[in-house]
């Protein structure tokens, strides 16, 4: 097991880390989140015979809180300086939440040579940000909420946001203490001005012309009861933009169903990868 960076072309130190040997797949992660989200899944892959390689977004976890380019192209491009620094080739790449947009992106801007397959799990496209012509989103006035607790008291919000995050507000939950202290833990790793920016990135870039672009094996992952990115305005309409893409669809399962769901999402994965 190997941990690194890599340096972007404005000079940001991207972290990631690289476990195990066989078929690439990458992961990226949640807002506001790192690479350690990933572990459950990657120390299973890695265990079945896969190279998993996880980053820190720019502004988050371990890499540099740098202070421009915390928007999806600079994601998108920080991903590709990745892949090309480590020559990844025919990847499978996996996206939670912010980070699904970020796979939609590097497709959409990159293309698809250094891919073999995506997977979009809890994933904020098309589009998440009410408008006109996206009536079913969420109004601009809940990523305004996020954006002041962000600037506010953060620590306090990130430990209200990790419970309906992970569905520990649902009746029956067994969410424990130690999972939603692990959501404060990472949140307040990342750089207050990049968390604070991503939240404009992940609500209101619209991915549709991305997806239409994706032309490899997709697979959707989304629990039914997503309280932070619902499920019609999400997976049920990305599905019908991927080109044969398939879905999963979990019942009663929360946003954070990579870390609710370990074993089950774990299954469901690797399956696709060796299909």
């Amino acid at each position: 097991m190997t941990n690194s960076t890599i340096t972007t072309q404005d000079g940001t130190q991207i972290y990631y880390k690289d476990w195990g040997e066989g078929p690439v797949v990458t992961f990226s992660h949640g807002w506001p989140l790192n690479a350690d989200a990933w572990d459950g899944q990657m120390h299973f892959l890695a265990s079945n015979g896969f190279r998993v390689i996880a980053h820190d977004r720019r502004g988050h976890g371990r890499s540099t809180q740098s202070s421009s380019n915390n928007d999806m192209n600079g994601y998108a491009d920080d991903l590709a300086a990745l892949f090309e620094a480590l020559d990844l080739k025919k990847v499978t790449m996996v996206g939670h939440s912010t980070g699904g947009g970020e796979v939609a992106r590097y497709i959409g801007r990159h293309g698809s040579a250094r891919v073999a397959k995506a997977v979009l799990i809890g994933a904020v496209p098309p589009v998440m940000v009410k408008s006109v012509t996206n009536p079913e989103g969420l109004p601009l006035e809940v990523f305004d909420k996020i954006r002041a607790g962000v600037a506010g008291d953060r620590s306090q919000f990130y430990k209200d946001l990790a419970v309906p995050f992970y569905g520990a507000n649902r009746p029956g939950s067994k969410v424990s203490q130690g999972m939603l202290d692990q959501f404060w833990l990472w949140s307040m790793q990342s750089g207050q001005k990049n968390a604070y920016e991503c939240v404009k990135a992940f609500s209101e870039t619209d991915f549709t012309e991305d997806l239409k672009k994706i032309n490899v094996p997709t697979l959707i992952m989304h629990g039914d009861d997503d309280q932070i990115v619902p499920i019609n305005d999400s997976a049920k309409k990305s599905v019908h933009l991927i080109r044969g893409a398939r879905a999963i669809y979990y019942p009663g399962a929360p946003h954070g169903l990579t870390t609710t769901l370990q074993d089950q999402v774990n299954k469901d994965l690797l399956a696709f990868l060796r299909s």
